[in-house]
């Protein structure tokens, strides 16, 4: 996939933006991302497989992935959301593993994309990158034991509510860009299910709805709706 000369100038830029690199030098920067390759990848397209048996690490420096897997009763529902700045992958090295995941763009990507070499040469080396990897990859266990649990043990309307809470931030009026279809996959749930409870809150003045878009009214109920 051909690379602009631009994506090359900014390369090393959008490298500092990844949290595993914060406290590295430009001129480090620069040699990670000279001994790395980049990839462009299309919003809503699947780049990662189960049945890819390869060991890779993709770094997000532009973009939002989605992490998914597939249920018993054959939905999607999503283990985590990976933002610009951190990076995912299946990789023994690091103890990085996608557990039968799929990996799709949520937003157009710009990942680099390193192999087990590339991860022996660049990361395991440096403390400064190690210390990070392990503070990582603890908090994103205990995201997506959240959400297996919220899976688990919550109704659908309460992962919705929580999801939109997520997704907010802490802004306290909020407008979300995503579909129904979108967020029926972060819930592991069907969007006709997903389309009927918002709007049912629309009705209730808790959510606004726009095409491709959830406008949060009322977070205060929002928020408990997503303990039910």
């Amino acid at each position: 996939m051909k690379i602009s000369s631009q994506d090359i100038l900014d390369a090393p830029t959008d490298l500092q933006q990844v949290e595993i690199f914060q406290d590295l030098s430009p001129a480090e920067l620069q040699a990670i991302d000279e001994m790395t390759s980049m990839k462009k990848v299309a919003a809503g397209t699947v780049f990662y497989t189960p049945q890819q048996l390869s060991e890779v690490v993709f770094l997000v420096k532009q973009g939002r992935v989605r992490l998914y897997q597939i249920s018993e009763d054959g939905k999607p529902f999503t283990t985590a959301m990976v933002e610009a700045g951190t990076f995912f992958g299946e990789m023994t090295l690091l103890g990085q593993s996608l557990y039968g995941s799929f990996a799709e763009a949520a937003t157009p990507c710009l990942l680099c994309v390193m192999s087990r070499d590339d991860v022996k040469r660049t990361l395991l080396g440096d403390a400064r990158i190690a210390a990070r990897i392990v503070e990582t990859l603890g908090r994103r266990l205990l995201e997506t034991e959240k959400r297996l649990s919220d899976l688990a043990l919550k109704s659908v309307a309460a992962r919705v509510a929580t999801m939109l809470l997520q997704r907010a931030g802490s802004a306290e009026t909020v407008e979300i860009t995503c579909t129904h279809e979108e967020l029926a996959h972060d819930v592991g749930a069907c969007r006709e299910t997903v389309t009927k409870i918002l709007n049912e809150w629309r009705g209730q003045k808790l959510v606004e709805l726009h095409r491709g878009r959830v406008g949060l009214l009322d977070r205060k109920r929002l928020h408990d709706l997503s303990a039910i």
